[in-house]
């Protein structure tokens, strides 16, 4: 009999997809993927998964591989989809592919099964991941075929045949959008999320923050040192990647940080709404950017961010495991070398204000940058070095005249 690893959550979808693939003749490994999904009984649906037929079941621990190695250099980038998405679910999804993989290397699966929609970005970070790190690999995305669709064309159908295999789910026909977690941040979309006259951080019930207007009233002070780009100390207490995300959700959260609502442009082509939440990336990213502020010469800061919308669609798009995405982490690694120093923020009602920075590494110089007299920049200087950058313009004035 085939064999297949599918790599599980346990929600409406997964668990009609494991009971539809022992259907089609299947044995199948349940592989939970733990990323830190604030809102979710991993032990409860290890046991929904061997409850359901699965011939093996387990949770991999994957949180401090994807904030180390995967959420850590997507920081460094400063890369936010279209300028505003931290690309949280997007960066979860090359890891999960790798480590399904893993689990089907082992027990010897012909396949690897997925529950991401043909309409989505998912499907195409999970399959492009798969296939580069195992070019044979036979991927199973269930919504990608016309038999399944047929005989579930929506959540009723699929609500239904849980009852009828005695699948317990938690979902119901009156939800009002689909939500995806893990320790990076939540998505909340689709439902009545997809109406764009909703307030979505009105409708949505978030897991991870308050709303800034019901946050403290007074400010809260937190540090984050970072070292060579990486964020060590939190508070001046050294943690792990997963521990210095862990501690600034739990302040930021608390405090209103990093809630945003976005109409986004997915790899497949259509527009879609997104309402996300993402309270200790939002700090790091602010963090990480005021130490290289201090640090990072300016060519170089300028030709990372000439790159860095690049990068934010790599990850957006799926393509994490490529030769130019290797070339692109070296380099970011390469130029965080002398990125370390210290920063501290007051965060008050989902604001993030900078209190104090410092570096043993900084490249300010007070002497040199300050309006007093004196110090060791000579204005006189000035003088012939605007003459040299205005040349091109003098001369293009004089032949062609400009009106004024």
């Amino acid at each position: 009999m085939p064999s297949c690893v599918l790599a599980y959550s346990g929600g409406l979808d997964t668990s009609v997809i494991l009971g539809w693939l022992q259907d089609e003749g299947y044995d199948v490994h349940a592989v939970y993927v733990d990323l830190g999904q604030p809102c979710e009984d991993r032990e409860a649906i290890l046991q929904k998964a061997k409850d359901c037929g699965a011939v093996s079941s387990r949770i991999v621990d994957g949180r401090e591989e994807m904030c180390r190695d995967f959420a850590f250099p997507v920081l460094q980038w400063q890369a936010k989809y279209e300028s505003i998405y931290l690309l949280g679910t997007s960066i979860a999804r090359p890891l999960i592919s790798k480590l399904c993989l893993q689990v089907a290397k082992e027990v010897g699966a012909d396949a690897y099964a997925h529950g991401a929609t043909g309409k989505g970005n998912d499907q195409c970070r999970f399959q492009l991941a798969a296939e580069a790190l195992d070019p044979s690999v036979k991927v199973i995305a269930p919504w990608r075929i016309k038999r399944f669709r047929d005989k579930f064309p929506g959540r009723t159908e699929l609500i239904a045949y849980c009852n009828e295999k005695n699948i317990p789910v938690k979902a119901s026909t009156a939800k009002p959008y689909s939500s995806d977690e893990n320790c990076l941040h939540i998505s909340y979309e689709a439902g009545e999320l997809e109406d764009l006259g909703v307030n979505g951080v009105e409708l949505v019930d978030f897991g991870m923050t308050v709303s800034p207007q019901e946050a403290p009233d007074q400010a809260e002070t937190v540090t984050i040192k970072v070292e060579k780009g990486v964020p060590t100390h939190v508070n001046g207490e050294k943690c792990t990647a997963l521990e210095v995300v862990t501690k600034l959700n739990e302040i930021g959260g608390r405090n209103g940080i990093g809630r945003i609502d976005m109409v986004e442009n997915r790899f497949v082509g259509m527009k879609s709404r997104g309402v996300y939440e993402a309270p200790g990336m939002t700090i790091l990213y602010d963090a990480l950017l005021n130490v290289e502020q201090l640090t990072l010469d300016r060519d170089l800061i300028h030709l990372r961010d000439q790159l860095k919308s690049i990068v934010a669609e790599d990850v957006y798009n799926g393509f994490w495991y490529n030769a130019k995405f290797d070339a692109l982490l070296a380099f970011i690694q390469n130029a965080m070398e002398k990125c370390t120093g210290e920063v501290t923020f007051k965060l008050y009602k989902g604001n993030i204000i900078v209190d104090s920075r410092s570096s043993e590494t900084s490249l300010y110089d007070e002497g040199i940058a300050t309006m007093e007299g004196g110090g060791s920049y000579n204005q006189d200087d000035a003088e012939g070095f605007l003459r040299i950058q205005g040349l091109p313009s003098r001369v293009q004035g004089r032949v062609t005249p400009r009106p004024y």
